[in-house]
């Protein structure tokens, strides 16, 4: 067998693991607790083959080293993403929403609830469930975090940006006080440019007026 294709070896068995991942009846109804950490298992085993078959010279065995490595770095970072998940959901308020996708989790917290009208004040009721989500991020330490604000479509774009990246920074402030570093956290506003809703319904637009705080592992 060349050398050539040894590394095509290695990434196919890998590609078998995730097939297999795949078939699992747990992984595919989405019962199994662990499911994001082993998503990020397997992903990682890809990445990691991969990036092993360039780096090596003997690259049939940097690949599997790569594999298992990546593999190992997938895995714990979708278990802390899981744990932080479950976490998060026994503490919060039910209106927070809260998406693990595997390699972040995104926390959106609908505007209307946070902030009165045109203000960028963050609401007293809510400040107690944002400062949960600082002694959770400080219990996650190897994590960044960007707040970004939304807006719907009524008025002025510039107004709507400028009113997205004042309560942004409102939502870092409260984490901040919760004693989150400042280099953690990147605050910024969108404005009305990405909607998740039609903004032409009240039930779309306050959808689309929103905070969402994304938790990123660190590589």
């Amino acid at each position: 067998m060349t050398r050539a294709r040894k590394p095509l070896m290695c990434i196919s068995v890998t590609a078998l693991f995730l097939a297999a991942a795949c078939t699992d009846p747990s992984y595919v109804n989405g019962t199994d607790p662990n499911q994001k950490a082993k998503q990020g298992a397997v992903m990682g085993g890809l990445l990691g083959a991969g990036v092993g078959a360039l780096a090596s010279d003997k690259k049939a065995k940097g690949a599997i080293i790569g594999g298992v490595i990546g593999a190992a770095g997938g895995a714990a970072i979708g278990s802390a993403l899981d744990r932080q998940e479950a976490e998060l959901r026994q503490q919060l308020d039910d209106d927070v929403q809260i998406v693990n996708t595997g390699d972040r989790l995104i926390l959106t917290m609908p505007q209307d609830i946070l902030f009165a009208v045109d203000s960028f004040t963050v609401a007293p009721g809510l400040r107690g469930d944002l400062l949960k989500v600082a002694q959770s991020l400080q219990r996650y330490p190897n994590t960044t975090v960007q707040v970004v604000g939304h807006t719907d479509s009524d008025g002025a774009a510039s107004y709507n940006q400028s009113l997205s990246e004042r309560r942004a920074n409102a939502v870092a402030s409260v984490l901040m006080d919760g004693g989150v570093p400042f280099n953690r956290i990147r605050a910024f506003g969108r404005g009305e440019d990405q909607p998740v809703a039609s903004n032409l319904t009240p039930a779309g637009k306050a959808q689309n007026r929103r905070v969402e705080i994304v938790i990123l592992p660190n590589a």
